[in-house]
């Protein structure tokens, strides 16, 4: 019988999943709260719904008699994937599960109790309270960051001469944007970013690749772009890769992609985060399988349905590179010189703005005006081109 696939959320992070998961012949049905949404037309069967309402999603998990749900790269129904897999008994991550997952107090706690690598950090709802701790137990720089969020909304690096004004104003701005109006006050970790790809399938944790991650400086951290395989030292990536394994282990997921997170400071890693889930900005989704040959996608809707994964490579592994166009802020006049973008070894690419529309200041991944996607015979030359088509299309604004 032909497998039923919920997919929560049809996004354009999502198109690749429904699309892929079609392809492999299985009956996919879409929900997304926006009856807009770019990937409920590539869905057999488009559902408009609440997708963060537990009750809801799992009525409609049983009416359409599901085999398995995935909510790729993103966070926001974490929660009710996981009912729904408790309630159905299906594969893939549980609801306890999926709050220690998204939680980033949660997920510190684990960290430590498995002795896997990370920031020392304190979790608040007061801002009083929380500027005491940083006075009393913190030295240097920190970060204040949403408990739940995702997408660098909310992040703020602050000094330790910092004044209290100032440190609630940050806070507020983190309480704002966290889902459960929780504060994450952490040590900050000065370094390079990395994340890592993983598919954990029976208990066993395999690593696909080692992502390098180019961000803004402070305060706000937005990632501009990435490339596979890492250009780091071998002993450097193993590290990581190390970190990155108890990290997933101490979340104890198990049957799901994971998207791990890791910075590295004098030549230790440190975990920033985990989510049990596919990453996002095309990480997951475009860059593993073109960097590894391995179908990450399929490997993920596999461990949704129950199905062990298939994690050889099928096509021949590249060096890939993404960057974003981020423009200098203001009206967007005009936009020039496109056809640069035109060549073999420009994998996709997208402007999300148009003439007439307002290019915001990049404080988060929002923010974004368009990415170019490379491949090339080595990353280091993907990064070379990728930066170079940012720089040759002109965006004019005013």
């Amino acid at each position: 019988m032909q497998k039923r696939l919920l997919v929560l959320a049809a996004g354009i992070l999502q198109v690749p999943v429904i699309k892929r998961a079609h392809e492999m012949g299985i009956y996919v049905i879409a929900a997304d709260g926006d009856p807009n949404a770019c990937g409920l037309k590539y869905a057999d069967k488009a559902i408009v719904a609440n997708i963060t309402s537990e009750e809801e999603m799992l009525r409609v998990a049983r009416a359409e008699n599901i085999d398995g749900v995935i909510h790729p790269c993103s966070e926001v129904s974490m929660n009710v994937m996981g009912r729904i897999n408790d309630e159905l008994h299906l594969s893939g991550i549980s609801k306890d599960q999926a709050i220690r997952a998204t939680n980033k107090h949660l997920m510190r706690e684990a960290f430590e109790a498995y002795g896997a690598p990370s920031p020392m950090s304190r979790c608040f709802t007061d801002v009083e309270v929380a500027w005491g701790a940083f006075c009393m137990d913190f030295t240097g720089a920190c970060i204040l960051k949403p408990s739940r969020n995702s997408g660098s909304r909310g992040i703020a690096k602050i000094s330790s001469n910092i004044q209290m004004d100032e440190f609630a104003r940050l806070f507020e701005i983190s309480k704002n944007e966290s889902r459960d109006k929780q504060v994450m006050l952490e040590q900050f970790i000065e370094g390079p970013e990395f994340s890592i790809e993983i598919i954990v399938w029976n208990g066993q944790v395999n690593v696909l690749t080692v992502t390098d991650k180019k961000t803004t400086e402070a305060p706000h951290f937005v990632e501009l772009g990435h490339n596979q395989p890492s250009c780091s030292p071998a002993e450097t990536v193993e590290k990581i890769k190390a970190a990155a394994v108890a990290g997933v282990k101490a979340l104890g997921v198990n049957n799901c992609a994971c998207h791990a997170e890791v910075k590295v400071q004098d030549g230790d890693p440190y975990i920033m985060e985990i989510g049990a889930r596919m990453g996002g900005d095309f990480i997951s989704t475009v860059l593993t399988p073109l960097s590894t040959g391995v179908d990450m996608i399929a490997a993920a809707v596999n461990c949704a349905l129950g199905i062990e994964p298939c994690l050889q490579p099928i096509t021949k592994p590249q060096g890939v590179c993404i960057r974003y166009f981020c423009p200098k802020p203001g009206v967007l006049k005009s936009i020039s010189n496109t056809e640069v973008l035109d060549d073999s070894r420009v994998y996709e690419w997208e402007i999300y703005h148009n003439v007439g529309d307002i290019i915001p200041e990049v404080t988060s991944s929002l923010c974004r005006s368009g990415h170019v996607i490379v491949t090339e015979e080595t990353p280091k030359k993907a990064i070379a081109y990728a930066e170079r088509l940012i720089s040759e299309v002109i965006f004019e604004t005013e």
